[in-house]
């Protein structure tokens, strides 16, 4: 139930990151964080401007094609105005939907992450277009799965904590990617051991037989180990991340099926219950705190 719970929370704050960011300001003001501050000097700069302003408008108001169309061309008249290459990627972005097959909603989803990187190939330390394509990249790697993808979108939060280290959410983020290749590895070995022994099932929460064990030890025992840490660490900056907390508590469990030990194992699923508990005690005193 946590888990669900969880995912449902995971892809909205996901969807909405950039969005959410960018709406905070008003368009001539996050130009100025962008270090665009200078006074238009040209015809062409202006008009850029003007769409930006009305892009942002009919983005607020949810008509997604006339922003595009806006700030695409604020983007061909001043290809350094980066808030406007920032909006018409978020533009597309908001328009993707995780997993649908469709040709236009796999158009968004690339065109999306090219704008992300047009931004990164003038401002290589942009946060919102770091962020962006760390959000992008994990929505596009569940379906199909793909491995390769998580691993991107882990690289762009890596990149978020080397430039502002005291940040929890992207350390959240990275230990979320390690469970989710950690977790899908461990139901394929189970499945895979189903299929071969007869008469034998092993439970999801049954310990890995030796030789499953091994091989999933080396194949993702760094990756557990690496997610646990980025946890902690969130944990450690943010003491009330109950959400950092839940996903922790998965990968204590998933930890877990690395040791030989049954006394060590019992230890870390007692670890991992422990945060259950937390979680639901700083659920409650949030909810029996006035609004």
């Amino acid at each position: 139930m946590i888990v669900t719970v969880i995912r449902v929370r995971l892809l909205h704050s996901l969807r909405f990151l950039l969005v959410v960011s960018l709406l905070a300001l008003p368009w001539w003001t996050a130009s100025r964080c962008l270090g665009q501050d200078k006074s238009p000097q040209t015809e062409e700069e202006k008009q850029a401007r003007q769409d930006l302003n009305e892009g942002v408008q009919a983005f607020k108001n949810g008509q997604y094609q006339e922003a595009e169309r806006y700030f695409a061309h604020a983007k061909q008249l001043y290809p350094k105005l980066l808030n406007a290459r920032l909006y018409l990627a978020t533009t597309y972005a908001s328009q993707y939907i995780p997993g649908a097959p469709s040709e236009e909603n796999i158009r968004m989803g690339h065109a999306a992450t090219e704008e992300f990187r047009g931004v990164l190939s003038l401002d290589p330390q942009n946060i919102s277009a770091i962020d962006g394509l760390g959000s992008l990249l994990f929505q596009m790697a569940g379906s199909p799965f793909d491995p390769d993808l998580f691993q991107e979108s882990k690289s762009y939060h890596q990149k978020h904590i080397y430039l502002r280290p005291d940040d929890p959410e992207p350390c959240y983020w990275t230990g979320v990617i390690d469970w989710t290749l950690a977790f899908r590895a461990n139901g394929l070995l189970r499945t895979k051991f189903n299929l071969s022994v007869k008469g034998r099932q092993l439970s999801d929460d049954a310990p890995l037989p030796p030789d499953l064990r091994d091989e999933y030890v080396r194949e993702y025992g760094a990756t557990i180990d690496d997610g646990i840490n980025s946890l902690n660490h969130a944990i450690l900056i943010k003491p009330d991340y109950d959400d950092a907390m839940a996903y922790l508590n998965l990968l204590y469990r998933r930890k877990a099926d690395t040791v030989a030990s049954e006394t060590e194992r019992a230890q870390l699923i007692k670890m991992a219950d422990d945060l259950t508990d937390k979680v639901k005690d700083i659920k409650q005193k949030r909810a029996e705190l006035p609004n």
